[in-house]
């Protein structure tokens, strides 16, 4: 139980998806203009990254990795798909990003306007892809460990554009120099709240 709350607390302020390694810039620069839009894109990803992970462990474990199928029969057990892991894990976020945009496109139709295109393109988010593949290469020891991964990892990207939100929204009101409004001062304003979270690496966990 302590291992996955280490875990945890680390994967949402020292190993920080944004702020530690600044994978799904794309979405994170493009919906942070309003915290409503960021809070919704936010709370997907959390959503379909406590999800992607947990199924993609189970499928490295008992069907991918080298070795996994020995469950089956004893001579499978020198059987590797590893090869395959890339195609599997994108079909598992493609098919569970299809659901969650199905589900707000009924219950939310606003914040589906909202969001856009950037929607889907949660499929393609790098930071959701890198959870999959940061579990695969951390090679967790059971799956409450990806698990509590995968929900901190998305905590700390939802945290990251929610900050960057609220910023953008007062910046609005604020006497921006020219050259630096709109993508400009969002990348400076990056770097300093990357460089804030690094106080967190004194952390001992």
């Amino acid at each position: 139980m302590e291992n996955i709350l280490n875990i945890f607390v680390k994967s949402i302020f020292i190993d920080n998806m944004v702020f530690a390694f600044f994978f799904g810039m794309c979405s994170y620069i493009a919906v942070s203009k309003t915290v409503k839009t960021a809070m919704g894109l936010g709370l997907a990803v959390i959503f379909v990254m406590t999800v992607t992970v947990p199924v993609n462990y189970l499928l490295n474990e008992y069907v991918l990795k080298a070795g996994a199928l020995s469950w089956v029969s004893e001579s499978m057990a020198d059987v590797d798909l590893s090869f395959l892991s890339l195609i599997v894990f994108i079909a598992v976020i493609a098919s569970i990003v299809q659901l969650v945009e199905m589900v707000v496109e009924k219950f939310a139709p606003g914040l589906y306007s909202s969001l856009g295109i950037f929607l889907p393109l949660i499929a393609v988010n790098c930071a959701i892809m890198g959870g999959s593949l940061f579990m695969q290469e951390r090679a967790y020891a059971n799956i409450g460990e990806a698990t509590a991964f995968a929900f901190g990892s998305g905590i700390g990207w939802w945290l990251a554009i929610i900050g960057m939100a609220a910023i953008r929204e007062k910046l609005a009101y604020s006497n921006v120099p020219k050259p630096l409004k709109g993508v400009g001062i969002t990348f400076i304003i990056t770097g300093l709240m990357g460089i804030a979270f690094m106080i967190f690496l004194g952390i001992q966990l």
